[in-house]
């Protein structure tokens, strides 16, 4: 994958260029948001809230999200860009610099992270939340491409999405809640197949 221009999400690039103060205003409402996430949950961020921290009205919020599922999905949507941002750019073995092999283990055991803190904000999100093409395809063309570098032969298109499974919430949740697993012994496993497929090291 070319490391070259960033592409984060498409559905976060192809929005109408937007006012500068709109930009700003959206900014300190996801901003607002992401702070009361951190200090109560997703489930104690209101519209009410956001308006009170970012020091709008509520009608302010709710014209620009329209609903708090809206909000929700922005706000992932924000933070999906922000983990993409670390793949592309960030510092190695996540970000660009060190061996692909390398790079593939640090993404998984990243995406395990992501996926686990950003589980209520997607439930939050209702449909509107749920992971979009755009991001599935950017982590696809990335364990793809990290898979081409390696060296790896047969089929990479199946071999990513046999890869990228594991890292989905309801895998993780049943995982963690249902079979007891817990996260050391994942990220075991995703390390384990990962050199599965990849095979030893050289």
């Amino acid at each position: 994958m070319d490391e070259g221009p960033r592409r984060l999400l498409p559905l976060a690039d192809d929005r109408p260029v937007e006012r500068a103060d709109a930009a700003r205003n959206r900014e300190a409402l996801l901003r607002a948001a992401a702070e009361l996430v951190d200090h109560c949950s997703v489930e104690g961020v209101t519209m009410d809230a956001v308006a009170q921290r970012a020091g709008v009205g509520k009608g302010t919020v709710f014209r620009r999200f329209e609903s708090r599922e809206g909000l929700m999905a922005a706000l992932l949507d924000h933070v999906e860009a922000d983990w993409q941002a670390s793949v592309l750019s960030g510092p190695p073995p996540l970000g660009p610099g060190a061996p692909a092999r390398e790079r593939l283990l640090a993404f998984g055991h990243s995406r395990i992270d992501a996926s686990l803190r950003g589980a209520a904000l997607i439930r939050a999100a209702g449909h509107a939340g749920s992971r979009s093409t755009a991001a599935a395809s950017f982590t696809a063309m990335h364990v793809r491409h990290l898979l081409g570098e390696i060296g790896v032969r047969g089929d990479l298109t199946y071999l990513t999405a046999a890869l990228l499974a594991p890292l989905e919430i309801p895998i993780l949740e049943q995982q963690l809640r249902h079979d007891g697993l817990s996260l050391e012994r994942i990220c075991d496993g995703w390390d384990d197949l990962v050199e599965r497929v990849v095979g030893p090291r050289p």
